[in-house]
């Protein structure tokens, strides 16, 4: 049961007056105990200690009243107080040892009041069991902010989220235990999805840092650069924006959003986009999703599979003069993807219908009763999104005697290799 249900809400009416004179009260003890805290009352980082101690005790109260809030505001409060802390070269130990003079100062004027309301055991036990709660994340919020601090002012937050980087990439994937392990030393919350960006440009953008989200992890010095992603699909998120903005200019791939374990398959699918990019096969503007371009992806992943392919099907093709060899092939790729209706085929490529029809006799003429085989027609469709995709890589091959015997079996109505 939480405990702060149970603790009388008539406390907190109680203590609320009282909340001021008990700050000021615990952060003197605080100065008194810890030498360090000896400083003048009006000093500006006794008034920044005495507003935390201030937020803590009123947001112990509001959750005597209220029992559906929780300790947000004061975890993000103390996280600052500890990276304050470490700014200021004090050890983690006097920060801790603060806290606990601090705890007990509040206690003694919570079982004061506790005295003063007749509370039973049971609501004192209640009582105590919240305020051990309370202090518990306060004393944890305090120690992460001051870890932080100190792993980011001596790099080894960076060089640790490194490690968890390589962790993430490895093949075979690392075990989750591990990874779990590695991001909180690096404090880096584990997410569910990733996705991972693969960087170019960054030869002509040497010295340029980025601006990216803490929760982004980055290896800039890797060929490409890559960026991890934690839930990039979380509704509401601003990350995309911020990252829109930090890469302006340079080229960049998305890849798909996976699991943490396929992180190092996001990445693969991410730096292929990219190199497609740079090869002017994809847009090589701005930045790219890999999930709009599915199929071209897979179209390049075994590059000499699809040139085999496309030497093999559009063998009838080969001994065609260029031009006319480019606009037969660009009909008969409309012609496939409008599912052989002419009309649709001459809508799409800006033609009249009666032109549609004759580039389709010749084409029939060279592949015969193949254009209506279904898996020809599919492979067809496959050799020449490829070409169409990849102007500027060879994909036109001279007619050899394979592919004149290849030609003559297409118009003969068998499919090639079936002999």
């Amino acid at each position: 049961m939480d405990p702060f249900a149970v603790v009388p809400q008539r406390l907190a009416e109680f203590l609320r007056p009282h909340l001021d004179d008990m700050a000021a009260e615990v952060a003197r003890e605080v100065q008194l105990q810890v030498p360090e805290y000896a400083r003048p009352a009006d000093d500006a980082y006794v008034r920044t200690i005495r507003a935390g101690v201030r937020q803590a005790l009123n947001l112990f109260v509001d959750r005597i009243a209220d029992t559906g809030r929780d300790g947000k505001h004061v975890v993000h409060t103390y996280q600052q107080i500890g990276r304050g802390e470490a700014g200021e070269g004090r050890g983690l130990e006097v920060l801790q040892a603060a806290l606990r003079l601090g705890g007990r100062a509040a206690w003694r004027r919570m079982m004061k009041a506790a005295e003063e309301l007749e509370l039973d055991s049971s609501e004192v036990a209640a009582l105590a069991d919240a305020g051990f709660t309370h202090m518990h994340e306060i004393m944890q919020a305090a120690t992460e902010g001051h870890t932080e601090a100190q792993l980011r002012s001596t790099g080894e937050l960076q060089r640790r989220r490194m490690r968890l980087l390589d962790l993430l990439f490895a093949d075979p994937p690392a075990s989750a235990e591990a990874v779990a392990e590695l991001a909180r030393a690096a404090n880096w919350p584990l997410p569910q999805r990733v996705a991972v960006i693969a960087v170019g440009g960054t030869e002509q953008h040497q010295g340029d840092e980025l601006l990216l989200p803490t929760a982004v992890l980055a290896d800039m010095t890797a060929r490409p650069a890559r960026l991890v992603i934690p839930d990039p699909d979380v509704p509401g998120s601003s990350r995309g924006h911020a990252l829109a903005s930090a890469l302006r200019g340079r080229p960049a791939a998305v890849g798909p959003t996976v699991p943490l374990s396929q992180t190092a398959d996001s990445l693969r699918l991410a730096a292929r986009a990219l190199s497609l990019m740079r090869r002017g096969v994809l847009p090589g503007e701005g930045v790219l999703r890999c999930a709009d371009h599915l199929t071209t992806l897979i179209l390049y992943a075994d590059e000499p599979l699809v040139r085999a392919l496309s030497h093999r099907v559009l063998a009838p093709l080969a001994g065609i003069p260029a031009p006319q060899r480019d606009r037969l092939a660009e009909t008969l790729l409309a012609w496939l993807q409008c599912e052989s209706s002419v009309n649709s085929t001459a809508l799409r490529l800006h033609l009249h219908p009666q032109t549609v029809r004759y580039r389709m006799r010749q084409l029939e003429k060279l592949f015969g009763d193949t254009l209506q085989d279904s898996e020809t027609r599919f492979e067809l469709e496959l050799a020449l999104r490829a070409n169409s995709a990849s102007a500027a890589e060879p994909t036109r091959p001279s007619l050899t005697d394979e592919q004149k015997q290849g030609s003559t079996l297409l118009r003969q109505g068998r499919r090639v290799g079936d002999s």
